[in-house]
């Protein structure tokens, strides 16, 4: 009996092991790097110094093992789970639930985005010129919403052709480069489609389904690996940001950049904690255990890169089913974004306004709202933000030069935006399946053992059970 109490002594403490403290860890070392890049002079050439070109890569390529999960992960889990609601008897009022609290917690973020816009009046209080604004590369409408519903093809697979001119000993040459991309909202419709497909088919569809099934174990699996490497992408991608942009980029857009922090704190640290104990739950569970993906949101900048580590603490930390937050949390990372969708087209669109001396009446302020609570899901699969503040500013009728201005900030803003929307991704599956009856609040209620992603069964909680979902 010894030789095992000296073993369990000789281990590693498990906080050095733990998810947790390394992201911790992770955050601290990438801003003590970028703080070193920052001091580093440039290259000869001009260009990046070594440690600006090395934690860029790094983080970029970490994005792009999560982004590539993403495709697969999203196909077979949205497939599997409608295949899994076939015996569920409340299937349609999950679904208008989710949709519902979409709704209600964007109504709210962007009440207070509104509120505070009024009161800090960021526009009244800039130095920036109006010679820096430009036109946005890329603008939002209720058609192309509409339209990018549709499927290109079965993959939803799009591609983007960019021509570039150089000019040697005056002879011009141009490159084309074409990059492929995934549309996510189009992908769900597609794996929706086929899911649906199955379940009317009936028994002719279960080799398919269960091919389906392995097929997800295995991703869910490989995505275990990537996340395991997320402290070092984390150290990497905020070690890139502090290089690069550091807090010299607010400058003169330091009241618009203040404000737009404080209505995101105000509904991460106050909304969303009084709706989570309005329905029962613990605080400090909810953001123990969402607390990996809102880090990972945090220093990615992306809702869709951080889709798989959502989906996994969604299930694994706050007990919803598997079942149903494989549907609704790829939903919520193409549509629910609070951060980008509600608070911050809010007040950049009164910064706008302010900026040109335009008044906004009572009617511009309500299609504020309508447009934040219904017009997110058009920034689906593109860069949401932006498309979203274009969306806003059109329907307002405000110059969409005023985008420009903002730019300065975007990268900056722009990780307090995704921390806020992967949190809420969390939320809304989590108050869904409460009041539906489906959490599993044991698992809710466990302690994070530092180690929630595995996929192996024996590293869940002892007492956690899956949850049926039946009415």
């Amino acid at each position: 009996m010894s030789a095992p109490s000296a073993t369990r002594s000789s281990r590693v403490p498990i906080w050095a092991t733990s998810f947790g403290p390394q992201i911790v860890a992770g955050l601290i070392l990438g801003v003590v790097l970028g703080l070193i890049a920052r001091s580093m002079p440039d290259a000869a050439d001009g260009s990046d110094n070594w440690l600006v070109g090395t934690v860029a890569t790094i983080g970029s390529s970490y994005v792009k093992l999560l982004t590539v999960a993403v495709v697969p992960l999203v196909f077979t889990a949205i497939v599997s789970s409608i295949a899994n609601l076939r015996q569920v008897a409340n299937a349609a009022r999950l679904a208008v639930q989710t949709l519902l609290w979409f709704a209600i917690t964007a109504f709210i973020a962007v009440i207070i985005g509104i509120v505070i816009g009024l009161v800090a009046q960021p526009g009244s209080r800039t130095g920036v010129e109006a010679t820096e604004a430009k036109d946005p590369s890329s603008v939002g409408s209720w058609w192309s919403f509409l339209t990018g519903l549709v499927p290109n093809n079965f993959l939803a697979l799009g591609s983007k052709t960019s021509v570039a001119t150089e000019v040697v000993d005056g002879t011009a040459t141009s490159t084309a480069t074409t990059s492929l991309s995934f549309n996510i909202l189009q992908l769900l419709v597609v794996a929706a489609a086929i899911g649906i497909a199955a379940l009317k088919i009936g028994e002719k569809a279960e080799p398919f389904l269960t091919f389906n099934a392995s097929l997800l174990a295995i991703v869910q699996k490989v995505l275990w690996w990537i996340i395991r490497l997320a402290p070092i992408g984390t150290a990497a991608l905020i070690a890139n940001a502090v290089a690069t942009y550091g807090w010299d980029a607010i400058g003169s857009l330091g009241v618009f950049t203040v404000a737009i922090y404080v209505g995101l704190a105000i509904v991460f640290f106050v909304v969303y904690p009084i709706i989570v104990r309005a329905h029962g739950l613990s605080v400090c569970q909810f953001f123990s255990g969402v607390w990996p993906a809102t880090q990972l949101g945090f220093v990615s900048r992306s809702s869709i890169g951080t889709l798989p580590l959502t989906e996994r603490v969604t299930e694994r930390n706050l007990g919803v089913p598997r079942e149903y937050a494989s549907f609704a949390v790829p939903l919520g990372a193409t549509t629910k974004m609070d951060g980008c969708a509600a608070i911050y087209p809010a007040i950049a669109a009164i910064f706008v306004a302010q900026f040109y001396g335009v008044s906004l009446t009572f009617t511009d302020y309500l299609l504020i709202v309508v447009v934040s609570v219904i017009g997110s899901a058009a920034t689906a699969g593109t860069t949401g933000a932006t498309v979203m503040l274009t969306l806003t500013l059109s329907t307002l009728g405000l110059p969409l030069a005023g985008v420009g201005l903002l730019l300065a900030v975007e990268p900056i803003v722009d990780m307090g935006r995704t921390a806020v929307n992967v949190t809420g991704q969390a939320l809304v599956p989590t108050i869904v399946a409460k009041r539906e009856g489906i959490l599993d609040e044991v698992r809710y209620n466990s302690p994070r053992n530092g180690d929630p992603f595995s996929d192996d069964e024996d590293a869940d909680p002892p007492a956690a059970r899956e949850p049926q979902l039946s009415s």
